[in-house]
């Protein structure tokens, strides 16, 4: 599988991406065709595997991250309850949104390759998945899909990269992510690369980011699970995961 460049690895361009209209998604053909095989199997479980989110742009992500610096979206704590913002310094902002949302140009969704994924046949009508950790809990609205996506991802080439703490984002066991793409595409996101792409950004909170850049790169980014095996194999192994 060919690599991603510097502009598809920020998400500045789409050219690696397609769009599924009747799943709402956007992939790489290689994701969305393993996608497919996923969504399959989870309806033999009575689960209607549907993305939340998948591919966003670097605007997107600018935007999400400006709204949240700035109080347009809410900032939520690492148990999913507002923050007190009035006191916070930048520095502090900047850790709290980091919590839950990527900086512009490190967010996985860039790639293609990552998808926030909800049973759709457990919403109750009239509700919209809210992503926060209580959903996927055993006694949460996405109970029986938060035991089934991490015993069954894998044979279709996906695993869960914030799978626990390891001192960054927070757990999202609704997030899974391709792995025969991403495994090789974030090495490939250096820190060098991260900061060349936020230069001329109208970022918030630009001059709090680029004194904590090594740090976010290293917690943000690089520190997430790594896939097995078994996900790395299975589009080798699974005619269903096997891309198109």
């Amino acid at each position: 599988m060919s690599g991603l460049s510097p502009e598809q690895l920020t998400g500045r361009v789409r050219s690696h991406v397609l769009e599924m209209p009747l799943l709402g998604a956007i992939l790489h053909p290689d994701a969305a065709a393993a996608f497919l095989g996923l969504r399959a199997e989870a309806a033999r479980s009575d689960i209607d595997l549907v993305p939340a989110s998948s591919f966003r742009s670097f605007e997107q992500q600018l935007l999400i991250w400006n709204d949240k610096f700035h109080g347009r979206r809410p900032l939520l704590d690492q148990h999913g309850g507002a923050f007190d913002r009035s006191a916070m310094t930048e520095e502090q902002l900047v850790s709290a949104i980091l919590l839950w949302s990527a900086l512009p140009g490190a967010s996985r969704h860039h790639w293609g390759t990552e998808i926030d994924v909800i049973d759709r046949a457990a919403l109750p009508a009239g509700e919209r998945a809210q992503l926060v950790p209580a959903e996927y809990r055993a006694d949460g609205v996405f109970g029986r899909l938060g035991a089934w996506l991490p015993a069954h991802c894998e044979s279709f080439g996906f695993f869960l990269p914030y799978d626990r703490d390891r001192g960054g984002v927070r757990p999202e066991p609704w997030h899974v992510s391709f792995a025969p793409v991403s495994s090789a595409a974030l090495p490939a996101l250096t820190l060098e690369l991260l900061a060349a792409a936020l230069e001329q950004a109208p970022l918030a909170g630009a001059v709090a980011v680029r004194r904590q850049l090594r740090d976010i790169h290293a917690r943000y980014v690089c520190a997430v699970a790594q896939p097995g095996a078994a996900a790395l194999a299975a589009v080798r192994l699974n005619p269903a995961a096997r891309p198109s």
